[in-house]
């Protein structure tokens, strides 16, 4: 069974592979990269949202239950939030460099 899977397997990927060398000209699919790039910025958009929400609620509720210790939470929530957010504007630098 293993030998007859491999052989299917193997004529498989032979006779895939001259699609792989297939060449396409830049102008015919450039319309997708402006699409694919808005999704690209939703989807890391949307994600630093629920990353920055989820570290604001727990530096509040860290904040809470020991006051004493709210300035060096304060300065791992900045330093979270700024983080977090590096990659929002590195995915913006990256689908604005693709799209021009």
């Amino acid at each position: 069974m293993n030998v007859k899977l491999f052989l299917l397997l193997l004529a498989l990927f032979l006779f895939a592979s001259p699609i792989f060398a297939a060449t396409t000209t830049p102008e015919v699919n450039h319309h997708w990269v402006a699409i694919t790039s808005g999704f690209s910025m939703a989807i890391a958009s949307g994600l630093c949202g629920l990353a920055q929400a989820k570290a604001t609620a727990a530096a509040a509720e860290g904040m809470g239950r020991n006051p004493g210790a709210a300035a060096s939470i304060r300065f791992a929530l900045i330093l979270g939030l700024v983080l977090i957010e590096s990659l929002a504007l590195y995915t913006l630098v990256i689908v604005l460099i693709q799209v021009t």
